[in-house]
């Protein structure tokens, strides 16, 4: 990977609704947009939310049905080993990286022994100690979530994650709003730039905004990371559609992200560009005449003008030529070289 290029997740998350035949469709949406990495999550229901739990306010609201259980919402979601490996198998034929994040220490054992070559610390995870130092203790790059978190939360995490053996290059702090959409007024994408000022570490930015322009923007402030929920049909019912991305805009934003990356990597000087210096005598003026003048005429204000092209004498040399004696008879809106002047 270059060095400016920047890491694109496709998060596919729970969208499959339960269904690996959907859940081939979105690697398949994933690839047709050109990203990096497909991510999937992998959780058992009974590890990770209570019986008793109740959905938060967004999942009740995106999913519509009457049962308010976060348990069972989740059971419906998860993956099997055997979905685990097609959809790894699955990836690898078409040509994209898969991902997948855990939410619990045996999520992690698991993925790690399915080959995963970076982990992500979910937002709800970043309290975490065991789940921190399990991670960490695997010694590979690590992506950080920070919804919900504080400045202090966030150096806590990192400071679990380098006491367990990550360095602090192998760490990518994205960060995040944990409201699924997120409206735009508390995007506050600038604490992306404190973040990194903070701790010294790699930046992105994991998106749950409606639209494609903010991880656009995170893009020209410096993120390396950029993380996207997606969906084939965000009229799907599940927790997550409302807030994802359909193909063809995933596509989009990937396409617009490539762009940014260009036109980022610029040297940072002011100097004409090699595709604008052809263009300098089409769009500049000249100093050419007003008027037909006659050898020996002298030049003023009155009968010179600005004109392109600007291949002739800089119209920033005007006080030099005023003054100056015509060295032989030229037209009106002839253009003037020093030679013409005696």
């Amino acid at each position: 990977m270059s060095k400016n290029k920047v890491l694109i997740i496709a998060e596919a998350g729970v969208n499959h609704n339960g269904d690996i035949q959907k859940a081939f469709q979105l690697i398949d949406a994933a690839v047709e947009a050109g990203v990096d990495y497909v991510k999937f999550q992998t959780f058992k229901a009974e590890t990770i939310v209570s019986p008793k739990a109740k959905k938060a306010d967004y999942q009740a609201k995106n999913i519509g049905d009457t049962d308010d259980s976060q348990f069972n919402m989740l059971k419906k979601l998860e993956l099997s080993d055997s979905d685990h490996h097609e959809l790894i198998k699955y990836a690898d034929q078409k040509g994209v990286a898969f991902f997948s994040t855990a939410f619990d220490v045996e999520g992690i054992k698991y993925l790690n022994q399915l080959g995963l070559d970076r982990f992500k610390v979910p937002s709800g995870e970043i309290t975490n100690y065991p789940y921190l130092r399990a991670i960490a203790q695997l010694g590979k790059p690590v992506i950080l979530s920070t919804g919900m978190a504080t400045l202090g939360e966030i150096e806590d995490a990192i400071h679990v994650l380098r006491t367990f053996g990550i360095k602090r290059k192998g760490i990518t702090v994205l960060h995040c709003n944990t409201e699924y959409p997120t409206p735009m007024e508390d995007v506050n994408l600038k604490a992306m730039k404190t973040i990194g000022r903070a701790f010294g570490v790699a930046i992105g930015y994991s998106d749950h905004t409606l639209g494609i322009e903010v991880p656009i923007a995170a893009t020209a402030l410096g993120a390396t990371v950029i993380e996207k929920h997606f969906t084939l049909d965000r009229n799907l019912p599940g927790p997550d559609h409302k807030a994802s991305l359909e193909p063809q805009e995933l596509k989009a934003m990937v396409q617009a992200i490539r762009n940014i990356e260009l036109a980022i990597a610029g040297n940072g000087r002011k100097e004409p560009s090699k595709s604008e210096v052809k263009n300098k005598e089409i769009a500049r003026k000249s100093i050419h005449l007003s008027k037909t003048l006659q050898q020996g005429d002298i030049l003023t204000e009155d009968n010179i003008i600005a004109l392109r092209p600007g291949d002739g004498i800089s119209a920033m040399e005007w006080e030099r030529v005023i003054g100056r004696a015509i060295a032989h008879d030229k037209e009106a809106f002839d253009k003037l070289n020093w030679s013409d002047l005696s």
